[in-house]
C-alpha cells in the first residue's frame, strides 16, 4: 500500500482516533502514529481506575460504549477504543516516534523511527497533532527526583502495604492515589504547597480525603515545599523549618503538560504567558498552514478544561475544515486561545 495519506494523526489516543475516523467517514485516507501503544496515556492510568464521566461522552465515531456499571473503567475504555480501530479499519503505527516533519501544506513528509530503530517516512497533505500531555510530568526540579523510588505516575497500591509512602500534590490524582494507598494498608503522607487540598477535587473524593486527613488516617503536610528527595525520606520546608518525611516510595503527582518542544519544532507559535498555541478557533489549524491541533495540546499550560468528552469533537471540527464543509452538527466549538 502507498505511503501517501490525506492526513497523518500524531497521537493514538481517543482524540487522534476520533480524527482518523472522521477522515475515513469523509473518504480520506488517514494514518495514526504513536510512540507508545494504542491509547498510551489511558494504558498508564491507575489499573483499577473508573472514569468520572458516563460512557456516551467517551464514544467516538458514534459507536456505542457498553459498560457494566454507570461509569467506564480503564479496562472497558481500552477495549472500546481497540474495537473502534478494528471497526473502522484504521491504519495505526504503534511504537513509532515522530522525529521531524518536512515539506509544506499539501506535501508534508513525516519522518519517524519505528520500534526496531528503522527510519520511516510518510507523505501526507495534512497533519493533526493530538499528542496529549500525560507523557510530560511537571517536574519539581529538586535533588533526588530521579531516584528509582520516585514516580510521576501511580498504578496500583498493593506493593506498598505496610510501607511509608509520600504523595506530592493536592489535585485529584494525588488525592485518589493517597486514598488507594491508605486502603491498601500503606502509611501515607500528602505533601502539598497549598493550604488545603485542591478546590477542583471530584465531589466524592473531596470529603473522603478531608475526612481521612481530619481523622489522622492520612498525614498531610500543607504549606510545604519539597527541598530534596532521599532514599528513605522526603526533605520538606514549611513555616516551622525543615523536617524529614519517611518514604520508601514517592509519588510526585504534580500535573502534566503538552510537549511544547515538539510543537515549537513544527514551527507552531506559543503564547509567552500560558503556552497556548496559535490556532484558528473554527478549524483548529495552527499558524503553520496544513498543521492542525486537537485535544489537550490546544490548552497550553491550562490542561484542566479539555477532556475526552470535548476533545473527541475536535476531529470533526478539523476534518470539516479540511474538506471545506464548515461546522458539522453536534459539534462543540473550541473557544479562541487566550494570550
Amino acid at each position: 500500500m502507498s505511503d501517501s495519506y490525506d492526513a497523518v494523526c500524531i497521537g493514538a489516543g481517543p482524540t487522534g482516533l476520533a480524527t482518523a475516523i472522521e477522515a475515513r467517514i469523509e473518504g480520506l485516507r488517514a494514518l495514526v502514529i504513536d510512540k507508545g501503544c494504542l491509547c498510551n496515556s489511558l494504558f498508564h492510568y491507575p489499573v483499577n481506575m473508573s472514569f468520572f464521566t458516563t460512557p456516551e461522552r467517551m464514544e467516538i465515531g458514534q459507536l456505542p460504549m457498553t459498560v457494566a456499571a454507570g461509569k467506564p473503567t480503564r479496562a472497558e475504555a481500552l477495549k472500546y477504543y481497540r474495537r473502534s480501530v478494528e471497526h473502522f479499519e484504521l491504519e495505526v503505527r504503534q511504537y513509532e516516534r515522530v522525529e521531524r516533519v518536512t515539506g509544506h501544506d499539501g506535501a508534508f513528509i513525516v519522518h519517524t523511527v519505528d520500534s526496531e530503530g528503522q527510519p520511516q517516512k510518510y507523505h501526507t497533505k495534512k497533519i493533526v497533532v493530538a499528542t496529549g500531555f500525560y507523557d510530560h510530568p511537571n517536574f519539581l526540579d529538586v535533588r533526588g527526583e530521579n531516584l528509582p523510588h520516585v514516580s510521576h505516575y501511580f498504578t496500583e497500591p498493593h506493593p506498598y502495604w505496610n510501607q511509608n509512602v509520600a504523595v506530592i500534590g493536592g489535585g485529584n490524582s494525588a488525592a485518589e492515589a493517597a486514598l488507594d494507598l491508605f486502603r491498601a494498608g500503606a502509611r501515607v503522607t500528602i505533601i502539598h504547597r497549598g493550604a488545603e487540598m485542591g478546590r477542583t477535587l471530584k465531589y466524592w473524593v473531596k470529603p473522603d480525603i478531608e475526612n481521612r486527613i481530619r481523622a489522622g488516617e492520612i498525614c498531610a503536610k500543607f504549606h510545604a515545599q519539597v527541598v530534596a528527595i532521599e532514599p528513605q525520606h522526603v526533605r520538606i520546608k514549611d513555616g516551622k523549618g525543615e523536617e524529614k518525611v519517611p518514604a520508601v516510595q514517592v509519588f510526585a503527582l504534580t500535573g502534566y503538560h503538552p510537549d511544547f518542544d515538539f510543537l515549537e519544532k513544527l514551527g507552531i507559535r506559543l503564547a509567552t504567558t500560558n503556552k497556548k498555541p496559535a490556532i484558528d478557533p473554527e478549524t483548529l489549524e495552527s499558524n503553520i498552514p496544513g498543521i492542525y491541533l486537537a485535544g489537550v495540546v490546544i490548552g497550553g499550560n491550562d490542561t484542566s478544561h479539555i477532556f475526552i468528552e470535548n476533545g473527541r469533537f475536535h476531529g470533526r471540527q478539523i476534518i470539516a475544515g479540511i474538506t471545506g464543509k464548515g461546522k458539522l452538527p453536534d459539534q462543540e466549538p473550541v473557544a479562541p486561545p487566550g494570550e
